[in-house]
């Protein structure tokens, strides 16, 4: 029997118990030690099951279905239990490792485009149309077929005093399309990806 300084036995399932030392001048399976429970009942375990704990206590790794009940009547008959027989089971599992790192770098290109698109400016065209006619009151500024007429007047000595209308500016406007062209700046972005592995290789892949 395993060296237990108390004896107190505990079992997987949270079952507990006391060793019942053997009677003395009996005969007893020194395989085997006899188990009694709170409730009174008596079981055997096999000796070689039995973990000592640091407290001083046991631990049985079995669950209560499966303590063998002891024999009743004479403790001095050998006792016999069924002992379990113990495998062991691969578990497999799966974790993430890291086996590299990526590097991306953006490089921005450059190109030169060509861009001609057309380009208006107005220009006034001034004329000048004599008319050297008397009129009696100022003629106010008038537009006639897209022509803004501004009229210039002059005072005149005569026998007697009059407005006489010298003469006519003439203003119009069109339009006139030019071209020109320039050299703009238009960038393009492409990025590199460079993996570098934990073997202290790299390879380098380059995306437009």
């Amino acid at each position: 029997m395993p060296s237990v300084s108390s004896e107190v036995v505990r079992g997987q399932d949270g079952w507990s118990g006391t060793v019942v030392p053997p009677a003395p001048h009996t005969r007893s399976d020194p395989t085997h030690m006899l188990i009694q429970l709170e409730s009174g009942e008596q079981f055997l375990v096999p000796v070689a099951v039995v973990i000592p704990l640091q407290d001083g206590s046991a631990y049985v790794p079995l669950r209560r279905a499966e303590l063998v009940p002891a024999p009743r009547g004479d403790h001095t008959e050998t006792r016999h239990a069924m002992m379990p027989v113990l495998m062991e089971e691969l578990e497999v599992q799966k974790r993430v490792v890291e086996t590299g790192k990526v590097r991306l770098t953006k490089v921005v290109h450059e190109r030169e485009a060509l861009v001609d698109e057309p380009l208006f400016r107005e220009e006034v065209e001034v004329t000048r149309v004599p008319i050297q006619r008397v009129v009696d009151a100022p003629i106010p500024v008038r537009e006639e077929h897209g022509t803004l007429i501004v009229p210039v007047l002059e005072e005149v000595l005569v026998v007697e005093k009059r407005l006489m209308l010298k003469e006519e500016i003439h203003i119009r406007t069109h339009r006139v399309e030019t071209r020109q062209p320039q050299q703009v700046t238009l960038r393009r972005e492409e990025v590199c990806v460079e993996r570098m592995l934990n073997t202290e290789t790299s390879e380098t892949t380059q995306e437009g």
